[in-house]
């Protein structure tokens, strides 16, 4: 099989979050599988210049966005055995960060249209081309649209995974004509509620849909969950499924990380204390055996932080240390600056993103809060998961689909359904009264470091998705 990854973002050339770290992950893993993955994104101005240096010129071309014709530079890096090439046009993506700027749908629109050109000039005739999020969305559109009477595209199949369904890449009426440059009868694909919609274009223009969860895949049907999609997605249900995300367990790994204050595993758990205790230093806290409740998240509404506010004053009131790493609406940031003056011995905040400290919170805690409004996959459950950390977690989305409760002695984590802070709250006691009994905790801490959600894993489930859509005509 012939994979051709379309990412915006991809570890570690360029990465502002979960997108990033499947999309440095799971190419190596399809790879395993048998299959012939090679991943193609922008190459933007913050790429590394230790990879850059290493990267070959293969050629340059041009590509029409609506009315204008732009030069496009085309780079190849092997990366760990994956074929990598990169999109240059310095207009495009040589600024500050990766989106963000008023011009978000031209450069994607640039970039989308640009993959598809690029296949022209590989040594490569893809089977699938497996899209991600709003920023590709256009290929299937222009796949459609521009190439299909091409035979170098011939049977080429689109799969299109949306990692969160709120980010929809939605744009003014005016964008058709300026920036995408469809054929006025095909531009129906991109109208939706007004407004020009490149998911909704991907969704009705691939062979199928995809999401990082199998809980995901059908609360998406809902319009609680959809934001607006949910009728376009029944619609096309039939194309829809689910594949869970999964970690770098070699990145990840409690037994090698340097990042911690001791290394450990799920045979020799025993310096996980030490690594609690250097967490609680590096936050200025007492030592002590009191359980300390980590969180590592962007601090914005649909994380579940309306929860965590209402109830924060009780959890720490119970016995319970909390730290905190993340930054986001000032509403959460400023409420958490006050609780860290008032409780000064039992809670720790850090406002902002350290990938060093965020490791140790992982491998310090004993366990890991995530009360998600929403959550399509979360990765940070699992990797609270590889380095031990018990979570608590709202059956929502991926979240139901790896932890459960441990009220059956089977379960890995703590749980709670309703999105209500009382709910929380009682998860929360539960994973107390579990720790004080010490027998008990650490079997529950063995169950966790033991869990399997490698992107081994995931790939088989990918690969048999791919040989589905190969078959279809």
């Amino acid at each position: 099989m012939k994979v051709l990854f379309v990412a915006s973002e991809a570890t570690p050339f360029a990465s502002s979050g979960g997108l990033g770290d499947v999309a440095g992950s799971l190419p190596a893993a399809l790879k395993e599988c048998g299959s012939d993955v090679r991943l193609i994104m922008p190459l933007y101005g913050s790429v590394p210049e230790e990879y850059r240096a290493r990267m070959r010129y293969l050629t340059n071309f041009y590509i029409p966005v609506a009315w204008r014709s732009q030069y496009c530079g085309l780079f190849e890096l092997i990366y760990h055995g994956t074929r990598c090439y990169f999109l240059d046009n310095e207009y495009y993506f040589k600024r500050p960060g990766l989106y963000g700027y008023y011009d978000d749908g031209e450069r994607y629109a640039f970039f989308s249209r640009a993959v598809l050109e690029a296949i022209k000039y590989m040594d490569f005739g893809p089977d699938i081309i497996h899209c991600n999020d709003w920023q590709s969305a256009l290929v299937p559109v222009y796949l459609n649209a521009f190439y299909r009477s091409d035979p170098t595209f011939y049977g080429i199949k689109t799969l299109f995974p949306n990692h969160n369904i709120q980010y929809q890449g939605k744009y003014g009426m005016d964008v058709l004509d300026s920036v995408v440059g469809l054929p006025v009868n095909q531009r129906g694909t991109l109208e939706f509620a007004g407004c020009v919609n490149y998911m909704k274009g991907a969704i009705v223009s691939c062979d199928r849909v995809n999401t990082v969860s199998y809980t995901y895949a059908q609360e998406i049907l809902d319009p609680w969950f959809a934001y607006g999609l949910d009728g376009l997605l029944r619609d096309n249900s039939f194309k829809l499924s689910g594949v869970l995300n999964g970690i770098d367990v070699v990145s990840y790994n409690p037994e090698t990380d340097k990042n911690i204050a001791a290394n450990y595993s799920a045979d020799d758990p025993r310096n996980k204390i030490k690594c609690k205790n250097a967490l609680l230093e590096e936050f200025s806290l007492p030592v002590n055996d009191e359980p300390v409740i980590g969180i590592v998240s962007r601090l914005v509404a649909h994380k579940g932080f309306d929860l965590v506010k209402h109830v924060l004053n009780e959890i720490l009131d119970s016995g319970m240390k909390v730290v905190v790493l993340g930054s986001g609406e000032y509403m959460y940031e400023s409420c958490f600056w006050d609780f860290a003056s008032r409780y000064k011995e039992r809670f720790g905040l850090y406002l902002g993103f350290e990938p060093k400290l965020a490791r140790q919170i992982y491998a310090g805690s004993d366990m890991f809060l995530m009360p998600s409004k929403s959550e399509p996959c979360g990765l940070s459950q699992l990797i609270a998961l590889r380095y031990g950390s018990v979570p608590i977690v709202r059956e929502v989305g991926g979240l139901k689909d790896t932890i459960t409760d441990s009220g059956d002695g089977q379960g890995n984590g703590f749980t709670f359904k309703s999105y209500n802070a009382h709910d929380m709250l009682d998860a929360c006691r539960r994973a107390g009264a579990a720790y004080k009994d010490k027998q008990h905790w650490k079997v529950l801490v063995d169950r966790a470091l033991r869990c399997d959600f490698s992107w081994s894993r995931s790939a088989k489930e990918y690969q048999k998705l791919y040989e589905s859509m190969v078959d279809l005509w």
